[in-house]
């Protein structure tokens, strides 16, 4: 039998952005979805590993000042290494790959090993974070060039790669990437070679990010600044005039809530969206999913009632959660939405009735009042006695509709379709960060987000949550909150995420 020769694989190299994950290009995403193993660097947000493949290999090869996880050298024969074991490699890089990322390095070592690859460009810290800062780096009567400089040359060495005496005054914008800690070196040359002290200046840190930190400054004063501020790594130095137009074009860290830090503890799954929400609003959001969907302990009730489901006179969904779970079971026994025949649809809440027009149902019932109380009250016009009435939810949940649906006369009954269950989340961790005063306020979403979030922290739960404001999706949440101890500060009075990101923006506006 012939030896079978392994087939290369391709490695493409991919500029990640300048921080803020959602500036990702489209390419990259699709670089990512098809990596076998994906290498990542410090820069490069983990929220873009949510496009990979759940069987990705994942290696972290991070840098920071003086602490690399591993040597450039060895990072370019990992990716040689992998790409010859026939892997799809996406190495996942901050910024661009080939404005001080190394990626030339990278590649021409893929070159010598005869290595198919391909570049991904991304967008560069140096134009995004000025940007980000109300800062450009072009603007006519006051800059018609830029330069992009390294701001980590080594100050010791005999003789610099830069040409600081064409530099300090031939450029308009001078950009220095990871600078910070060679700033004093890089002012006095700039100072040296003829670029006035008052030129405007600003340092830059976390750019494009929630965390993001400006500092107006000139660059006689930039150097002290840094000591003053303690300003650390990632920053930019920028020098030229444009910067002085910060005051009039600053946007991002002017949004309601920016700099606000909000813990969003829904499931991993779900968290997006509200998160999602709150970053558009300036939040720096923390996912701490306090809860996992998991399947319930047998499916066989709703397996049952799914093949006898035209005997049903009413199907009632709860939440997004159920109508999912709901509609799986319907596809796992061969079925779709024309098996509910003539059955009425009532939802709790616009977006569970939006999913289920996902799955081409139209609600016949959305109460205006998105909770128990509301369906029932809603459901009390159309219910006869003797009416059969299915209920797919949550294992545990409250008994309050299938009781007042009962009372009504009909014959309720209640299948399982998943179940929650604490999630993941490092319990130590956030109850550091609660005793630190580091979160601006906690959000609850659901019963099950309140009683798993203070099983996590412990017996010291409810006194750590006193350090933060509490916001509630809605009352029935609240309600857990009364009953264990805690007070919220917001309670939503439309029970969707929209209603909840409406009142944190009116709380936080009347601050």
């Amino acid at each position: 039998m012939p030896d079978m020769q392994l087939k290369p694989g391709k490695v493409f190299l991919v500029g990640a952005g300048p921080g803020d994950y959602r500036l990702i290009t489209l390419k990259a995403v699709d670089a990512i979805k098809q990596a076998d193993t994906i290498v990542y660097d410090r820069l490069a947000d983990d929220r873009l590993l949510q496009y990979a493949r759940p069987d990705v290999e994942l290696i972290y090869v991070g840098k920071a000042s003086s602490d690399h996880t591993m040597r450039q050298e060895d990072i370019n024969r990992l990716l040689v290494d992998k790409a010859q074991a026939g892997k799809t490699v996406v190495r996942l890089k901050g910024g661009d790959p080939f404005v001080f990322g190394r990626g030339g390095e990278e590649a021409l070592g893929l070159v010598a090993n005869h290595l198919e690859f391909e570049i991904v460009p991304g967008v560069t810290s140096a134009i995004a974070v000025p940007a980000y800062a109300g800062i450009p780096v072009t603007h006519r009567g006051l800059a018609v060039s830029f330069a992009v400089i390294t701001g980590h040359e080594d100050p010791a060495k005999p003789e610099s790669s830069v040409r600081w005496d064409k530099l300090a005054t031939g450029v308009d914008t001078l950009i220095f990437l990871m600078g910070v800690e060679n700033l004093p070196h890089i002012t006095a040359k700039l100072l040296e070679h003829g670029r006035p002290a008052d030129t405007p200046a600003a340092i830059i840190r976390w750019g494009t990010k929630p965390e993001q930190e400006v500092w107006h400054t000139t660059l006689g004063q930039a150097a002290q600044d840094v000591i003053r501020h303690g300003i650390k790594p990632p920053a930019i130095f920028l020098v030229g005039e444009v910067a002085g137009l910060r005051e009039q074009l600053a946007w991002f860290d002017r949004k309601l809530l920016f700099g606000k830090r909000i813990l969003v503890t829904r499931t991993r799954e779900q968290a997006s969206l509200l998160t999602a929400r709150l970053e558009n609003l300036g939040a720096m959001c923390l996912e701490a999913p306090a809860i996992r969907i998991e399947p319930p302990e047998s499916y066989n009730p709703v397996d049952m009632a799914i093949q006898n489901l035209r005997d049903y006179h009413w199907v009632v969904l709860t939440s997004v959660n159920g109508v999912k779970a709901f509609f799986a079971r319907l596809e796992k026994a061969g079925k779709d939405a024309r098996a509910l025949g003539e059955a009425k649809v009532a939802a709790i809440g616009a977006q569970t009735a939006a999913c289920l027009r996902e799955y081409g149902i139209i609600a016949d019932i959305v109460p205006v009042e998105f909770r128990a109380e509301g369906v029932a009250e809603a459901l009390a016009a159309y219910i006869r006695p003797g009416d059969r009435v299915l209920i797919p939810r949550a294992a545990v949940a409250r008994d309050l509709l299938p009781d007042k649906l009962t009372e009504m006369g009909a014959a309720v009954e209640v299948t399982p379709v998943y179940r929650t269950v604490a999630g993941l989340t490092d319990g130590l961790k956030l109850a550091a960060d609660l005793a630190d005063g580091k979160l601006d306020m906690v959000t609850f979403t659901s019963s099950s987000t309140v009683t798993n979030t203070v099983a996590l922290l412990g017996p010291d739960a409810v006194k750590l949550l006193a350090n933060t404001k509490i916001a509630c999706i809605g009352p029935v949440t609240a309600g857990t909150c009364y009953d264990l101890g805690i007070t919220p500060a917001i309670i939503a009075s439309e029970y969707t995420i929209q209603g909840l990101v409406q009142s944190i923006t009116e709380y936080f506006k009347q601050k």
